[in-house]
């Protein structure tokens, strides 16, 4: 049996597998996140912890499992955070998650030094305030006193596996989200890390996403209820994962949409994909040799919840009602928009200043028009990446869908019309992530040969087809969403 645990925004996504890769049972334990002005966004690592812990024990419970009976614990997790730990492996400050925005000025003078065309060429990536290099310099630069105590630099799901077998490590599909690390050298970059003032000692050691970096200690048993000395896989960022658990192994397997909290667009590929407007990014996959282009945008499900969350949230955990409306109005039609830059923006402008904003009100605009112009606004944003991806020279020709906003069907018919593409729901949409971290863990301890199962552990459910009409409408309402963004973001840059 595997447990896998998936470290995302918004709690700890835990899966059962059994050995032949059927799912047995899965449980999420939540957590919180505190985000504030000029950016802020933080968690707390040791609330992931306890997630872990009470996932473990829950899935046990339902299972009818004991402890005894896993054979390995496996990872995904949130990428492109900062967990600064002291010499006794403890948190010095909380960790800063993906969505913060607060290195802009840590960004700029990397770019200073390296350049933004170098900085791709090295990383796969912008230099952006979103990735871990450009963080840890602002906590030196804003927290010196708690900064001059780290030893250690880890991404989420590489502290939770430090806790259970006190290993510290990394792997290459997380390290590849980190703005310091060389894609063509498959090692931490001394030329971005010279740059940063960073001491190249606080990145921990780069191993394959299989590696068996260690087992569950006596005191994680404990802590856990997991058996000491149970194996522990390394396993990989969420992104990459993601790709795995939905079947993108190769780049036959085609394209996928993941709908977390940010949300993706992206394939599988032998090499990464260089975007002469770096629209895109290239991480590398959790598979060796392989890489996963993706154009992702900072608020993509979070949009769809903060738009429940305010017109109904006596009713939030069933929005079905809000969607039925919003599948009746109409919204870009009518010349309603909304740009979905609630946490900044990453693909296609790169811009931490992004605001979000509704442009084009009238007075009979109510709540339907209003999520319907939020769920345009998220298929308008990715649509710009496919863009990206078919000028590079990979063209899709379907696109398979993950992750919780998955289940709004109305948001998937609006998919398929505005980038005119047979759009298909996976039938594990919540599961993508963990299940992936299943086979990397099945994989690294010998239960699977390959990565290949995959593709086996989840299947296309409801596919929805464009309607010609309505994919002709979109691609002239298409620029004028683009146009909105332009127009304002003169604007959005001078804001404090």
């Amino acid at each position: 049996m595997i447990i896998s645990h998936d470290l995302g925004t918004t709690g700890n996504k835990a899966t059962l597998v059994d050995n032949d890769g059927t799912l047995r049972a899965a449980v999420t334990a939540p957590y919180g996140t505190d985000f504030g002005v000029g950016g802020k966004a933080e968690q707390d690592p040791h609330a992931w912890w306890a997630a872990l812990a009470t996932a473990t024990a829950d899935l046990l419970e339902r299972s009818g499992c004991s402890a005894d009976d896993i054979d390995v614990v496996s990872f995904s997790g949130q990428m492109m955070g900062v967990v600064a730990l002291d010499a006794a492996g403890e948190p010095v400050f909380p960790s800063i998650i993906w969505a913060d925005t607060r290195a802009t000025e840590q960004t700029q003078r990397l770019i200073d030094v390296v350049g933004m065309d170098r900085g791709y060429q090295i990383t796969g990536h912008r230099l952006n305030p979103t990735y871990s290099l450009a963080k840890t310099m602002w906590l030196r630069d804003t927290s010196p006193d708690a900064f001059a105590r780290v030893q250690k630099v880890l991404l989420a799901k590489d502290y939770v596996a430090y806790r259970l077998t006190g290993v510290q490590a990394t792997d290459p599909s997380d390290a590849s989200g980190t703005n310091a690390y060389d894609q063509r050298s498959a090692s931490w970059s001394p030329e971005l890390i010279e740059a940063s003032g960073l001491n190249a000692s606080i990145f921990p050691e780069i191993v394959a996403s299989t590696t068996v970096i260690g087992t569950v200690t006596p005191q994680a048993a404990r802590e856990t209820g997991l058996r000491a000395g149970t194996p522990v896989v390394i396993g990989g960022g969420d992104g990459p994962m993601a790709a795995l658990g939905a079947g993108i192994t190769d780049a036959a397997s085609g394209a996928y949409a993941c709908l977390g909290s940010s949300s993706w667009v992206s394939v599988a590929a032998p090499r990464p994909l260089y975007d002469p407007q770096m629209r895109s990014m290239t991480f590398n996959h959790v598979i060796p040799d392989m890489f996963v282009p993706t154009a992702t945008m900072q608020a993509g499900g979070a949009s769809l919840q903060w738009i429940v969350d305010t017109l109904s949230p006596a009713t939030a955990a069933d929005y079905s009602e809000l969607l039925e409306a919003a599948d009746r109005l109409k919204a870009s039609e009518e010349g309603l928009y909304f740009l979905p830059h609630l946490l900044g923006e990453r693909s296609p402008y790169w811009n931490p200043k992004a605001r979000a904003a509704f442009v084009g009100l009238l007075r009979h605009h109510e709540r339907g028009h209003l999520t319907r112009a939020v769920l345009e606004g998220i298929a308008f944003n990715l649509k710009t990446g496919l863009i990206a991806f078919e000028e590079c020279g990979t063209t899709a020709t379907q696109i398979d869908v993950i992750g919780g906003a998955a289940n709004a069907s109305a948001l998937l018919q609006i998919f398929a019309d505005v980038w005119g593409l047979p759009v298909a729901r996976r039938n594990l949409v919540d599961e993508a992530n963990s299940i992936g971290a299943a086979v990397v863990g099945g994989v690294g301890v010998g239960i699977f040969d390959s990565f290949e199962i995959a593709a086996t552990l989840s299947s296309r459910t409801t596919e929805y087809a464009p309607v010609a009409a309505n994919t002709e409408r979109y691609s002239r309402e298409y620029p004028r969403f683009l146009d909105a963004y332009r127009r304002l973001e003169p604007w959005f840059n001078e804001l404090d």
